[in-house]
């Protein structure tokens, strides 16, 4: 029979613990925030020490001159898609009247507009597209006011990440030196490998992504294939999303390239898109994340799909380096037990020297 103060252990323990299990459930969306945080100063932290230790300035300088980096090359992205999007949807309406009117030079299409009045219904809709894209604008207006409703969480964000950024590793010291000497060095050793994998993972997701992007810009151009810009920024932002990012926007731009030029572009973005997916995957990846976590595609499928499940596009993104990072510490527990459990069996009796007669 257990004791009284037993029994009154177990019932205050299991208090405390669903008592803190409701209060983290109470505060989930600022735990998401911390955590976005975290994995954002660890993401931006080679850029940081790149700035502080190349150009020699103060931690906290550098990580304001990696937001400007970032700033900037969202702005510049801002400027090469939005004005040919609108060049483009503007050309597109004007013209749309007269590409209705260029189906009547087709025999089938006139036989069956002559008999269902497809050509005039189409020509009334035409007329009517300026006037809803000036509904669509409204739309997104309203959609834009929405947003701000979000900057409160941006600002959070990024103010958490610069902290994270600016005193996370004397933090991370600190907690180390409350540990006995032993676990804390291998808890370093630990979060020193979580740290190069993710890092080097979002790192290299980037550089290939670009090298993707710029690969689509040379092609379309040369295929005159229009929305040259915005479709390689596009194939460059799918091709972060793992497994399936780069598929479709290969298939996407394989509809528009024959729309274009139909069959010659078509194939030739075929052909381009199949090699460039073989030498990513067996060149440039391997290179690339060779200091990363090597990580089942099994496990890579099973943690995409959680995380977009999730948090969306984000969670998608940051689902392979947080499935690394969950695959060091099992390899480090499970080290760790094999060690303890060799050490409770003791040696082989083998190696043990018979005593002297």
């Amino acid at each position: 029979m257990p004791s009284t103060r037993a029994i009154v252990k177990v019932l205050l323990v299991t208090a405390a613990t669903a008592a803190v299990l409701y209060l983290l459930y109470l505060v989930r969306s600022i735990l998401g925030l911390v955590f976005i945080s975290i994995f954002l100063a660890v993401a931006m932290g080679p850029g940081v020490d790149l700035y502080q230790k190349r150009a020699r300035m103060p931690r906290g300088v550098a990580i304001l001159f990696v937001y400007l980096t970032i700033l900037g090359a969202i702005v510049g992205l801002g400027l090469l898609v939005v004005p040919p999007i609108v060049t483009g949807v503007n050309h597109f309406v004007g013209k749309v009247p007269t590409y209705v009117q260029d189906l009547r030079k087709n025999p089938t299409v006139r036989k069956y507009d002559n008999k269902y009045h497809v050509t005039e219904k189409l020509n009334k809709e035409a007329k009517k597209l300026p006037n809803r894209l000036g509904d669509a604008a409204s739309a997104l207006t309203s959609v834009t006011v929405g947003v701000f409703s979000a900057i409160f969480q941006l600002v959070t964000v990024l103010v958490l990440t610069f902290f994270f950024l600016l005193d996370g590793k004397r933090m991370v010291e600190w907690g180390l030196r409350q540990l006995p000497a032993e676990r804390a060095e291998r808890t370093r050793s630990v979060m020193g490998d979580v740290y190069q994998a993710t890092s080097g993972y979002v790192v290299g997701n980037l550089i290939i992504s670009v090298i993707a992007g710029t690969g689509t810009y040379i092609v379309l151009m040369i295929l005159s294939v229009p929305f040259a810009v915005p479709l390689s920024v596009l194939m460059a932002f799918l091709d972060l999303i793992p497994l399936v990012g780069a598929t479709i926007g290969g298939v996407g731009i394989g509809i528009v390239a024959a729309i274009a030029d139909f069959p010659t572009a078509l194939i030739v973005w075929a052909i381009y898109f199949i090699v460039y997916q073989q030498i990513e995957n067996n060149i440039l990846q391997p290179v690339i994340y060779r200091r990363t976590v090597a990580l089942h595609p099994l496990v890579v499928l099973i943690a995409v799909l959680i995380g977009g499940s999730q948090l969306g596009v984000l969670g998608a993104l940051i689902a392979i380096p947080v499935a690394a990072g969950l695959q060091i510490l099992v390899k480090d527990w499970w080290r760790a037990r094999k060690q303890r459990s060799g050490a409770t069996e003791g040696p082989p009796a083998s190696d043990v020297a018979p005593e002297a007669s």
